[in-house]
């Protein structure tokens, strides 16, 4: 009797062992993804597809038309992964697959993954009002879902408080934004889904959302969220990163002069995620294991919401092409911040995944239909370029 009462002990002790392993980390059940193969266990037509993608994008920064890194990847494979270029002109070292570049409005498409995961969990309603959530919030009629779809009619905080981020040495917090921006009233562009009108404020009040109903920092809930299951390594927000480090990209404009920040480059959830091509990857490849949010869920991010909109579209957190045919519809987001441009684009039918990143403000990274066509074997027209300047 003893005997059998010690073993019973001994298996719930183990048992909560267990438990309390899985509690600390929420995602430990996410399984790796698959491993990126390595251009020798290529077969000969995706030799063929990286060789061409090398010889174009050598030759772009040949012309100084090019400075970054790159990842293509089909079912899980990675076809080509390369960097191009200069990481710092100061400390005169190059680029590799590990550094870090400020993501900008791609940001918006991890800050939209995590508010639809606590959608899933039933802890937001994103057809709520944001003053249910906020009551001193001064606009009213405004659903989350609108601020994942750009449909809120919000103006742009960046200009709203132009004097207060340009205060020098200022590192503007989420909130810190949102009690000068609600102190300031100032006039909505359009009344709520009224149209499509892209606009900063609406990501970084999903960001600081995030943040009350979690009770955690914004960055603390991605990292144990995302980014530690996921195995992103080289992947954080502004506040948890030296932005002097040497595994940062520094960011240069045209003439390849540094760019300096400001007040705003700490407001997270519009922007200020840093990131590699390959954590992107992993990432992508998530969302298409369904690993992250529900296939019907992400149904839902890739429904056109703004029908006014003829050529492409956007849903939550993601811009689409091609999104009334489902063989080549494709979901992408684009970025550009203080001197770093960057493009992130999937193609669902083939779970294709394309990321350029660059610190150098040129447009070079936005020619992800010349990686299309590569792949693709046309001739093909460009796509329209949709940059998301914040």
């Amino acid at each position: 009797m003893n005997r059998a009462y010690l073993i019973v002990i001994l298996i719930l002790i183990v048992l909560s062992c267990g438990n309390s392993d899985s509690e600390r980390i929420q995602l430990k059940k996410f399984p790796k993804p698959n491993p990126a193969l390595v251009t020798s266990e290529l077969n000969t037509y995706q030799k063929t597809i990286a060789n061409q993608l090398d010889t174009m994008f050598a030759a772009m920064n040949k012309r100084g038309g090019f400075n970054g890194s790159i990842i293509v990847s089909k079912a899980g494979a990675v076809l080509y992964q390369k960097s191009f270029g200069v990481a710092n002109l100061t400390q005169n070292n190059s680029l590799t697959d590990s550094s870090m570049f400020q993501l900008a409005s791609v940001s918006k498409v991890i800050t939209a993954t995590a508010i639809l995961m606590l959608y899933e969990r039933e802890q937001i309603d994103i057809d709520k009002e944001l003053q249910f959530y906020f009551s001193d919030f001064p606009y009213s009629g405004i659903t989350i879902k609108q601020l994942l779809n750009h449909r809120s009619g919000l103006p742009n905080y960046i200009y709203v408080l132009n004097n207060e981020i340009a205060q020098p040495n200022l590192r503007m917090s989420n909130q810190e934004m949102y009690n000068a921006f609600v102190l300031k009233n100032a006039k909505a562009y359009l009344k709520p889904d009224t149209r499509f009108n892209y606009c900063n404020t609406n990501y970084a009040l999903l960001a600081l959302l995030i943040e009350k109903i979690t009770g955690k920092s914004f960055n603390q809930f991605l990292k144990e969220e995302l980014f530690i299951p996921l195995g992103m390594r080289h992947t954080a927000t502004i506040a948890d990163i030296d932005v002097t480090s040497n595994k940062i990209a520094q960011p240069y404009d045209l003439k390849w002069r540094a760019i300096s920040f400001d007040a705003s480059d700490y407001v997270l959830g519009d922007k200020s995620i840093y990131s590699t091509p390959y954590d992107l990857f992993l990432f992508s490849e998530a969302l298409y294991q369904n690993k992250i949010i529900s296939p019907k869920t992400q149904a839902m991010a890739y429904t056109p919401y703004s029908k006014e909109k003829k050529l492409g579209n956007y849903g939550l957190g993601w811009r689409m092409h091609d999104f009334e045919d489902s063989l080549k519809k494709e979901v992408f987001h684009n970025g550009w911040w203080h001197g770093y441009r960057s493009a992130f684009h999937r193609r669902l039918r083939d779970t294709l995944t394309i990321v350029v990143l660059s610190n150098q403000l040129n447009k070079a990274a936005y020619q992800t239909y010349k990686v299309y066509q590569i792949l693709d074997k046309t001739s093909g027209k460009s796509e329209a370029e949709e940059e998301d300047k914040e």
